[in-house]
């Protein structure tokens, strides 16, 4: 968890200054969410482009493995040349799809540990009073949960534990105190949890909106995914992530505290309008079309930056292509009237040799006697 909560620590200082904003939890991990998914948009919308980039080319894609069915490695090559080509590098969306995994469990890690993440407390003070909690029966959420959501107990308990918690220091006991005051989001307590609360608490309320709000955003994923490519061919297996993922999740925001849950619900919202934004605006048509009418515009301006050559030089090229056409016309003429040369020099030799025989048999046989 080290990395993660490297990147918990960062992120918690955002949430921390919108909570000193607010004095409201639920309201500065909204705006929280919202303020990072603004962040990473650009790293959404040129994932977009890479896979729009891709989709173009596979027709062409197609053509090629056809062509090299039994030679794959002309195959790769062949590939690699097109990408060349057009243009796309095949690699250019596997980072931006992965960057936004360690920045997520930043964020879950700010949630879920907000004494060492959000109000950055000094880490011997969070560790004493984690190992002074965890020997307090009946302290913890669960006993499977072991120390794992200990700082949010520590916060829930506040009250009861502040005259025990002689090892932070009284400007960390001021903040942990204004913090443990901000968890009430419409009259919703987000340090409870839902397991074993009663009915007129509404925790309730935050394991059924995780289990709503993750069904709607995998059935929109789901149909728009159908109706831009028209395979089916995955669909079973994404039938089963639909419901699969949001039952996961309606168990972990029953059995975590309302925090926990409360952040996947605006999770799930933000992403599902994410992905509406994405595929309204930045479709793989609307991408396609964008990237062709840009290389366009830059062969204009490319042509448009060319400077005309002086007259001067444009009088010598002019010259010496004169020069070199007539030059090349009067070798074609000389050869011509070669080759015009050539039929009649041959005969002549030919009636010359024929001559140069005896005029008269007679002569040849009255030697021989």
């Amino acid at each position: 968890m080290g990395i993660f909560d490297f990147f918990g620590s960062i992120l918690g200082y955002l949430l921390w200054f919108l909570y000193t904003i607010f004095r409201n939890y639920g309201i500065a991990i909204l705006l929280f969410t919202i303020i990072l998914k603004v962040a990473m948009f650009p790293t959404s919308i040129k994932q977009q482009k890479s896979f729009a980039a891709q989709s173009k080319l596979t027709a062409k894609q197609k053509q090629l493995q056809e062509r090299y069915a039994n030679n794959k490695q002309k195959y790769n090559d062949e590939l690699m040349k097109l990408y060349e080509r057009e243009g796309v590098n095949p690699t250019s969306g596997c980072l931006t799809s992965l960057l936004p995994f360690p920045i997520m469990l930043g964020i879950y890690r700010s949630v879920i540990a907000p004494l060492s993440n959000t109000l950055h407390c000094a880490s011997d003070a969070v560790n004493q009073a984690t190992a002074y909690i965890s020997k307090i029966p009946g302290v913890l959420y669960t006993n499977a949960a072991g120390d794992f959501y200990s700082q949010l107990n520590i916060i829930h308990n506040f009250d009861a534990l502040r005259d025990n918690l002689t090892m932070f220091s009284q400007k960390d006991l001021a903040k942990i105190e204004s913090f443990s005051r901000g968890f009430r989001f419409f009259g919703i307590d987000l340090l409870g949890t839902p397991k074993g609360s009663a009915f007129t608490t509404f925790l309730w309320v935050i394991p059924v909106l995780s289990l709503v709000t993750g069904i709607a955003f995998q059935v929109y994923t789901l149909w728009y995914q159908k109706k831009t490519t028209g395979q089916s061919q995955q669909m079973g297996c994404m039938l089963v992530m639909m419901v699969v993922f949001p039952l996961i999740s309606l168990y972990w925001a029953y059995t975590m505290p309302a925090a926990v849950g409360f952040y996947w619900v605006v999770s799930n919202v933000t992403s599902f309008a994410q992905s509406i934004i994405t595929n309204v605006f930045f479709s793989n048509n609307q991408l396609t079309a964008m990237a062709e009418a840009q290389h366009a515009v830059t062969l204009e301006l490319a042509e448009a930056s060319v400077r005309p050559l002086p007259a001067s030089a444009q009088q010598e090229i002019a010259e010496k292509l004169t020069a070199s056409t007539q030059a090349g016309l009067q070798r074609q003429q000389q050869k011509k009237a070669a080759q015009a040369k050539k039929p009649a020099a041959s005969g002549g030799n030919k009636k010359k040799k024929g001559g140069s025989g005896p005029a008269d048999p007679s002569a040849y046989i009255g030697t021989k006697k």
